[in-house]
């Protein structure tokens, strides 16, 4: 099933149109990249050897959220990380998420606790939302499946590190948690943890959007 996720009211005009049936509203404008990108990142064939990410037929949601062909995550690093629940997201998410978890996480967890990293705890990925479920605001990332929320990570000595309680915690806890956010920096367009409001105290949010006029802007708060 292909998704269409473009409102045209007329094209490149922004469209107020409801979330979901009983949700709020949001608005979403014609961006022609995301097609673009994702398209490409499926005939690149970089999922070819995921083992760990299945093919969805569909996510939900009215046609303006959802993706060309959504995925469900369970596992990286080889199936050495679990991801748990799941996480449902675009193609070029996969790879980046899979690098951000095997080069910056599982190298900080080694260097600071001297244990390999076995679990993150996803607190969002897919949702036909606005941003930060304000109602009028843009469609959120989440509703592109283009996002991914954790909260804290798991040992395999059974140790938890959670951003909520760990990000002002001891020494360990809160240069691995820094360490981890600026790994993540590098690897997505969009990053946003508890120094950036409220709304991101419990969380780190990651996400491949466009900013600025060229797209090229980074966020990293």
């Amino acid at each position: 099933m292909r998704f269409s996720r473009v409102l045209i009211l007329p094209a490149l005009v922004p469209a107020l149109i409801s979330g979901c049936s009983s949700g709020p509203n949001f608005v979403a404008k014609l961006e022609p990249w995301r097609a673009e990108e994702e398209s490409a990142c499926i005939t690149s064939g970089v999922l070819a050897h995921t083992s760990f990410a299945a093919s969805r037929s569909a996510l939900g949601g009215p046609s303006v959220c959802g993706t060309e062909r959504p995925y469900e995550l369970t596992a990286v690093d080889d199936g050495r990380v679990q991801l748990k629940p799941a996480a449902l997201l675009r193609c070029p998410m996969i790879p980046q998420v899979e690098r951000w978890i095997r080069e910056s996480v599982q190298p900080a967890a080694r260097y600071y606790f001297g244990a390999e990293l076995v679990e993150v705890s996803v607190a969002g990925s897919y949702s036909c939302r606005p941003m930060n479920h304000v109602s009028g605001a843009r469609l959120s990332e989440h509703g592109y499946a283009n996002a991914l929320d954790v909260s804290g990570f798991t040992l395999a000595d059974g140790r938890k590190i959670s951003i909520k309680r760990d990000w002002n915690g001891d020494v360990a806890k809160q240069t691995f948690l820094r360490t981890v956010h600026r790994g993540a920096c590098e690897r997505f367009t969009t990053v946003l943890g508890p120094n950036h409001d409220r709304a991101h105290h419990d969380h780190f949010h990651v996400d491949l959007a466009r900013h600025g006029r060229n797209g090229l802007k980074r966020i990293c708060k």
